[in-house]
């Protein structure tokens, strides 16, 4: 009972913490997209003490020490837009969600649980679909770096730690200089959730060990959205899922080819949200509750299934059509949201 009291009183003071903070970023929200180019609803943000940091205050990016046996998984909403590119931290991640933004654009949710790496991003605003699809985990932590005004109320009633730059401790977020503000917003991850909470605060439904029966043999599989598009070539080298995104191979900052060790391609209703962006246009919406068909792609061989969710706050079953668990290869999951 203590840890839940504490945990309200410290969802409160974030609460308190983000009402001061939204103000100013609603006098300063226009002159800020015009100064950085954006053209999404997002909010340039700084360390939230007004403060950017050189390239020599950049920790390295090794990854953390060996991961805890508690606590919640964190979630890093990334930015995936050209210029955004090449990410950091992105190979460490356990699961990595692909969805629709404003345009027809792509942007990423990472979930780290089983390492933490030394810095993550660029970081990016949250979506409406983040909050059910967060609902699966166990008051998770969420990372971004802003939201629609309207969306930033039902970020603060929902069950997750939300730490945007306003509100997170002082030097989880540092800006670098490698790139134009806003992609240019990283996350230094231990200093919110200290260590990595391991394999079981996962709570995702997936199921890992031996592939299914049957399957096909599959060499290349590319998903596409309205103004993006998702690459996975598999290489018997890396055992995995070569990733790359509109046509460039994804590398990290450090250098390392993203490989997903299986990859889902998920069948979702997107339709229009309730939200906006600066430019008036209408913010997708994700819906991953429910039910659909899906491929699974791993060792090589695609598999057809059958995904459901009965509610937000179970995970994800994905099956055969005579009702088999369809099991995933140990390693990073991808998993792209397509309009089905």
């Amino acid at each position: 009972m203590a840890t839940v009291g504490m945990r309200q009183m410290a969802r409160t003071a974030r609460t308190r913490r983000r009402g001061t903070a939204t103000a100013a970023l609603v006098a300063g929200a226009v002159t800020a997209f015009l100064m950085a180019g954006c053209t999404t609803d997002d909010r340039p943000s700084d360390d939230g003490r007004g403060r950017t940091h050189s390239r020599s205050q950049e920790p390295d990016h090794r990854d953390s020490p060996a991961p805890g046996s508690a606590g919640p998984v964190l979630a890093v909403k990334i930015d995936n837009v050209r210029a955004a590119r090449p990410q950091t931290g992105l190979d460490a991640a356990d699961l990595v969600y692909a969805e629709q933004v404003e345009g027809g654009l792509s942007r990423l949710m990472a979930v780290y649980a089983t390492r933490l790496p030394q810095a993550v991003g660029p970081v990016r605003s949250a979506r409406e679909s983040d909050l059910e699809l967060l609902r699966q985990f166990d008051e998770p932590t969420l990372a971004f770096s802003g939201a629609q005004g309207k969306l930033l109320p039902l970020i603060d009633r929902a069950p997750l730690n939300a730490e945007s730059p306003e509100s997170a401790a002082s030097g989880a977020y540092y800006r670098g200089t490698d790139k134009a503000a806003p992609h240019n917003l990283y996350l230094r991850p231990q200093r919110l959730i200290g260590a990595a909470p391991g394999a079981d605060a996962l709570t995702t439904g997936f199921r890992y060990g031996v592939a299914p029966e049957g399957g096909t043999p599959e060499k290349s599989r590319t998903v596409r959205f309205p103004s993006a598009r998702f690459t996975f070539t598999w290489s018997a080298d890396r055992n995995g899922w070569l990733v790359s995104m509109d046509g460039t191979p994804t590398v990290t900052t450090d250098g390392v080819r993203v490989a997903a060790a299986t990859v889902v391609v998920q069948y979702v209703k997107v339709r229009e949200s309730r939200f906006h962006d600066v430019l008036g246009n209408n913010s997708p919406y994700t819906q991953s509750v429910g039910s659909g068909r899906a491929q699974v792609l791993r060792d090589g061989r695609a598999f057809d299934a059958e995904w459901r969710r009965g509610s937000a706050t179970e995970g994800t079953d994905f099956t055969t059509a005579d009702g088999t668990p369809v099991n995933f290869a140990k390693g990073q999951v991808w998993v792209v949201f397509a309009q089905a």
